[in-house]
């Protein structure tokens, strides 16, 4: 094919997933191998095909491509199986429904030669062509979806889930990306991101699809496998952050209400909502103790990186601080609980005004339960592997 050196290692492997595209593939194949001849590029274009039944195949080895067949279905299964089949030292991925322009790789490939592991395109600073993304995507989906990971991760893309994307072979290698659906663009983003690694962008434009039939994309089933999977990357968005204002709600009502009811408007406050408040409390927490699971978990296993921030208060998580401080707490409990019974001894275990006694066992059963919490949590984090510290969450 043009471009294609006459060693066995290409510079660049442009792949393509494919599944019945037969409308589309062709022209894609010849925009890209074009753009790497007239460039003296040395490259190869790979097409991942995951079961099409329209020809695809034949077309796609007619002109010049590589086919990489991939049994296992869906959008990232497809892109793997022909990553791994790629010589390159770079690879460039994009869609071969002609949406996206082949014939404008080089910025790509200049970006990743400067150094970059990863270089996005961005839709909206390239330009949208009229009906080439849904109102729904262009105006909610995609800016939510990219908001929540510059948010979440810090991440420099501008565009999460553009298709048209480059990335050196070594940066890939260390991703090792897991999802087989459409949030596998999502994850090479968001590791790309944890691992440090050089992220660039570039304008890209977005044509109208060229194919007669619906594309494969479902905008609110892919939609929540994407934000799913950034929550899941996010212990502190998911149960961190929630946590721990859900125990300033609890904590801050509480601390209201326990000298005395309150009148709020039309409503008395007594310890109906004081019982509640315990509760956000005690979820809150159960929160917080989650995201310190998923955390120590994730780092074990090489999902999350070192973070100097969270590192700090870690140092003073230990066995010995939770067995400590849940100890206190369960004979603060206790010792609230023997005070209640003594009083009501004093009265005979006769009749109690419930909007005095509950102001004790409230705050006792919540310093029983908490108590409780902290020492199973901490001899659980001891499990997990505290001592191995660090991580983004």
């Amino acid at each position: 094919m043009p471009g294609q050196p006459t060693s066995d290692l290409p510079e660049v492997s442009v792949v393509m997933p494919c599944l019945n595209e037969a409308e589309t593939l062709a022209v894609c194949i010849q925009k890209a191998t074009r753009c790497l001849a007239e460039n003296g590029v040395s490259g190869e274009i790979i097409v991942a095909d995951n079961g099409s039944t329209d020809g695809s195949r034949a077309i796609a080895e007619a002109d010049g491509a590589r086919v990489v067949p991939v049994e296992a279905k869906g959008y990232g299964s497809a892109l793997m199986g022909g990553i791994a089949a790629a010589r390159g030292r770079f690879v460039i991925m994009g869609d071969a429904d002609d949406s996206y322009d082949f014939s404008a790789l080089m910025p790509f490939i200049e970006r990743l030669r400067d150094g970059s592991d990863l270089v996005m395109g961005n839709r909206f600073r390239g330009g949208i062509a009229p009906g080439a993304m849904p109102p729904l995507h262009r105006y909610l989906g995609n800016p939510v979806l990219s908001g929540l990971g510059r948010l979440f991760f810090r991440c420099p893309a501008g565009d999460f889930h553009c298709g048209l994307r480059g990335f050196s072979r070594a940066a890939y290698d260390r991703m090792k990306l897991q999802t087989t659906g459409m949030e596998f663009a999502g994850e090479m983003v968001v590791k790309s991101t944890l691992l440090g690694l050089r992220i660039a962008e570039v304008p890209t434009t977005l044509s109208p699809d060229g194919r007669s039939r619906p594309p494969h994309l479902r905008s609110w089933r892919d939609g929540w496998r994407n934000l799913r999977f950034m929550l899941l990357f996010s212990p502190r968005w998911l149960f961190l952050y929630p946590g721990l204002l859900l125990m300033l709600i609890g904590l801050g009502v509480g601390g209201w209400l326990l000298p005395e009811a309150r009148q709020l408007g039309q409503a008395k406050l007594d310890v109906h909502t004081l019982a509640y408040s315990a509760l956000a409390v005690l979820l809150g927490f159960q929160s917080v103790l989650f995201a310190l699971y998923t955390r120590t978990f994730a780092i074990k296993q090489g999902l999350l990186h070192e973070s100097p921030t969270l590192n700090k208060p870690s140092r003073y998580i230990t066995l010995e601080t939770g067995l400590a401080v849940g100890g206190v707490l369960m004979l603060v409990g206790f010792g609230g609980s023997v005070s209640a019974t003594l009083g009501w001894s004093e009265k005979d275990f006769g009749q109690l005004n419930p909007s005095v006694v509950f102001r004790q066992v409230i705050p006792s059963i919540l310093a029983l339960a908490l108590g409780f919490q902290i020492v199973l949590g901490s001899f659980f984090l001891s499990v997990l592997g505290l001592e191995s510290k660090g991580g983004e969450g």
